[in-house]
């Protein structure tokens, strides 16, 4: 017969067994979701995380950048500069055409979700803050997009201000582990890993990804846009990796934003 002490220690045990299963079940979890942040933030902001740190563009200037130009450059305009004024039409659509050496990349932005994305990226695009830079990074592990938008073509530079997040909501509520899906073709800003350190560049999904929704999608790629990138990721990253400079390289040749 199973005395009231020992049925005591019996059920003690069994509790502190469900506990410790508890607690597994939540380590693999956080493992999960740790492994796709870790992945997301390797690839889309680590190349960025002194992305603001300094300009790399004067919107006072009229010269297009050097996509190799040091950070001290006498066209730099400091970190902190405030984004451009609103110019565009809030409740408009707008389309960007990124004219590279492997086909045009069309891809249309709905202000009325991301006013100021859209504003900032019309503003840089007359300006010529794009033409000549290069797409410095592409992912083929874990998460698919080729990452432009930078002048100096390290991960390291943009435009001297930095915009809002917005739209963060607009692929739906984070599942259990932290992420959402960007699906394919969609355009998002990269940032420093902070909210609200937006700044030029920006990455091309060209295959369905799941990233924490932190990042501000704003554009929707064309058909043939998408495919032009695709066919760059077919081509894989330099030195094999799954994450580094295309292999086949891109280069955004002049860069225009017109009204929908």
């Amino acid at each position: 017969m199973v005395s009231s002490e020992q049925r005591r220690r019996q059920l003690a045990r069994e509790k502190f067994e469900r506990q410790q299963q508890r607690r597994e079940e939540a380590r693999r979890k956080a493992r999960r979701r740790n492994t796709v942040i870790a992945a997301a933030l390797a690839v889309v902001v680590a190349a960025g995380g002194a992305a603001f740190a300094t300009g790399a563009f004067s919107g006072d200037s009229n010269k297009k950048p050097d996509a190799s130009a040091p950070s001290d450059s006498p066209s730099a305009q400091p970190s902190g500069a405030a984004e451009p004024k609103m110019a565009i039409d809030a409740k408009g659509t707008y389309d960007m055409a990124l004219k590279t050496n492997v086909g045009e990349i069309k891809f249309a932005m709905d202000a009325a979700k991301t006013p100021h994305t859209a504003n900032s990226f019309k503003y840089l695009a007359d300006k010529g803050f794009f033409n000549n830079t290069k797409c410095h990074r592409l992912t083929t592990q874990g998460i698919y997009v080729l990452q432009c938008g930078d002048p100096q073509g390290t991960g390291s530079g943009g435009p001297g201000y930095t915009i809002p997040d917005e739209n963060l909501t607009g692929l739906g509520k984070a599942g259990a582990d932290g992420t959402v899906t960007y699906p394919a073709g969609t355009v998002a800003m990269a940032n420093t890993g902070q909210p609200h350190t937006g700044g030029s560049q920006f990455f091309l999904v060209y295959k369905d990804s799941k990233l924490p929704p932190t990042y501000t999608p704003f554009g929707t790629i064309d058909a043939d846009g998408l495919k032009a990138v695709q066919d760059v990721a077919k081509e894989g990253v330099e030195g094999g990796a799954g994450d580094g400079a295309p292999k086949k390289a891109v280069t955004i040749q002049t860069a225009s934003v017109t009204k929908g």
